[in-house]
């Protein structure tokens, strides 16, 4: 089964290689992933981010799941010193740097669930998979034609923040102004709501953020910061050039 829908704002592609695992699985999960942006968010006037936002309702009294979002938002905040921040003066509430992740996470969950054992789910480049290995390819953060790096997944998932496709969209807490110490920043971890969460919160720090994100339990990153330079983890698992044009 392959299926692939715009939702949130990008691309989201399912590939599900379990013969027993019907539509109907597909269906369930893309209506939750147009659940969570009718819910979360922050450019629908009636989502509950909003109406949290200009206090129609009480920070005590949001949903389960926007209150899970919420702790991991201020969860990363701390532990950055403020430079991964959702609430940044002059700008409305956004979560959406850790509701993405989250949110596919808990799709892939949900195929699991439904028995699913050999699937990808990629959300705009950022992806999760089971019962691989998988090839997922980085792309070059200057020449979009070309790729950094290939990583291989066999369970887990892989989330890249960069400047190519929004520009300096990613904020530096700490000083209000762009962070632009890094071209790209990707990270393999168990979940994507680990992955993609500390793959944006260390792009907020620059250069530092590579570092800080190595010492994530859990996290293998690859890096290109504003010199051109390359950084990487010892466990990242890249696949050598040769693996990968035999892929």
């Amino acid at each position: 089964m392959h299926r692939v829908e715009h939702v949130m704002g990008f691309p989201v592609s399912l590939r599900v290689d379990d013969e027993h695992v019907g539509e109907e699985t597909a269906d369930a999960v893309f209506a939750w992933l147009r659940e969570v942006d009718a819910r979360f968010s922050p450019f629908k006037a009636d989502s509950e981010v909003c109406r949290l936002d200009r206090g129609e309702i009480a920070r005590g009294d949001v949903s389960t799941d926007l209150d899970e979002v919420l702790g991991l938002c201020e969860e990363y905040r701390v532990a950055t010193g403020g430079a991964f921040d959702v609430r940044l003066p002059g700008r409305g509430l956004d979560p959406c740097a850790v509701v993405k992740g989250w949110s596919v996470q808990r799709a892939a969950e949900l195929l699991k669930a439904a028995g699913a054992r050999r699937f990808v789910l990629n959300a705009g480049g950022d992806v999760v998979a089971d019962g691989g290995p998988w090839r997922v390819g980085v792309r070059h953060p200057e020449q979009a034609d070309r790729l950094c790096t290939v990583a291989e997944l066999t369970d887990g998932a892989i989330a890249t923040s960069a400047r190519y496709e929004r520009g300096d969209h990613i904020i530096d807490g700490r000083t209000g102004r762009p962070a632009t110490g890094l071209l790209s920043l990707s990270v393999v971890a168990s979940s994507l709501t680990l992955a993609d969460t500390v793959a944006t919160a260390a792009f907020a720090m620059g250069r530092e953020g590579v570092e800080w994100a190595a010492s994530r339990e859990g996290c293998e990153v690859f890096a290109v910061d504003a010199g051109r330079g390359v950084l990487r983890t010892e466990g990242f698992p890249a696949v050598s050039a040769a693996q990968a044009r035999a892929a």
